[in-house]
């Protein structure tokens, strides 16, 4: 009977584990989810698990996603569209949501991911008006949450890109190389007439360290009262990050 007990005690924790994980696999382009799983996301082979070595390539898009760009449909879309991500599972655990652009030199099918990123969107913490405790201590924005959207800047100029969603879970960062990032490359293919020069830009991996803000919290997550998300300035300039108010997400 203990052994029983033991043995279901332990298959719960492991399904509230692969529950609190994520990945994604579809986009979301004007308000319709597009295509099937894996169509214009690059599939990885890293299910829905973490990577935690911000100094890999993996982190660009995730275990294998460099070499599966071939297998990756490219989905057009014009600047200015309102773009998001699905989420298989949930968004299980608390840090913000963040999303980086890079331009393919070429086909975005035979790119790696190893030139110029932007950071376009963050979905963060939640606005002291919408915190609901009253304890100043920091809520967030994207905690169960199985989808997000944000807007593509008009001023992204046509050609061949990936996208890159980042997910950062901080409920064990107060620790070196505790945070977990979840991330996936989309493929898409921009038209229009922006002129902007994204920026300012990173290298992926390059920018973050095991020690860099945002990584790295000086406390358990529970009990830090700001935060402050990973990476550079968003593009355009003037671009503010995204929270909670009153409850809701703002647009």
């Amino acid at each position: 009977m203990k052994k029983f007990l033991r043995t279901l005690a332990l298959g719960a924790a492991l399904a509230t584990t692969c529950y609190a994980h994520w990945t994604y696999d579809r986009i979301i382009v004007n308000g319709e989810v597009i295509g099937e799983p894996w169509q214009y996301v690059r599939r990885h082979s890293n299910g829905n698990n973490f990577l935690s070595d911000v100094t890999s390539n993996d982190m660009r898009c995730n275990i294998n996603g460099d070499i599966s760009g071939a297998n990756t449909s490219t989905y057009p879309v014009h600047a200015g569209d309102q773009l998001g991500f699905t989420i298989k599972d949930t968004f299980g655990h608390p840090g913000p949501q963040q999303v980086y652009i890079s331009k393919a030199p070429a086909d975005v099918k035979d790119y790696d991911g190893s030139g110029d990123w932007a950071k376009i969107y963050t979905l963060s913490n939640c606005e002291t008006k919408g915190c609901g405790t009253g304890d100043g201590t920091v809520k967030w924005a994207t905690y169960r949450a199985q989808t997000f959207n944000f807007k593509l800047p008009a001023e992204i100029p046509a050609g061949e890109y990936l996208l890159r969603a980042e997910g950062l879970a901080i409920h064990a960062a107060q620790k070196v190389e505790g945070a977990q990032l979840y991330v996936a490359c989309a493929q898409i293919r921009v038209t229009g007439n922006g002129t902007g020069l994204p920026g300012p830009t990173i290298k992926v991996p390059g920018d973050y360290t095991a020690n860099s803000t945002g990584i790295l919290i000086p406390k358990i997550w529970s009990q830090i009262t700001n935060y402050t998300s990973p990476g550079p300035r968003l593009w355009p300039a003037g671009t503010e990050e995204v929270h909670m108010l009153d409850g809701k997400v703002k647009e």
